[in-house]
């Protein structure tokens, strides 16, 4: 669930009003269309979405890849001049 908010709390907030029966369809309506990973790697918010199986491959790929990885810093243009 990637979401600020909960489908049942948005509907409560949004349909205070509205049935129980019918907050009960928006909630459902609600986690079907926007509380999916699907849509949040669609939009760009994440990168993929990977079965939880694959997690310790994923990891290991992802750390593999940064293990020789060296950080090069930029050559300094100014001195600290001591005074």
């Amino acid at each position: 669930e990637i979401a600020v908010m909960g489908a049942k709390g948005a509907v409560e907030i949004l349909h205070r009003r509205n049935t129980p029966e019918e907050r009960a369809e928006l909630e459902a309506a609600y986690e079907e269309r926007l509380l999916n990973p699907y849509i949040a790697a669609e939009r760009g918010t994440i990168d993929a979405v990977i079965d939880p199986a694959d997690t310790r491959v994923e990891i290991h790929a992802a750390l593999s890849m940064l293990a020789g990885k060296r950080e090069r810093l930029p050559r300094r243009r100014h001195d600290n001049t001591p005074l």
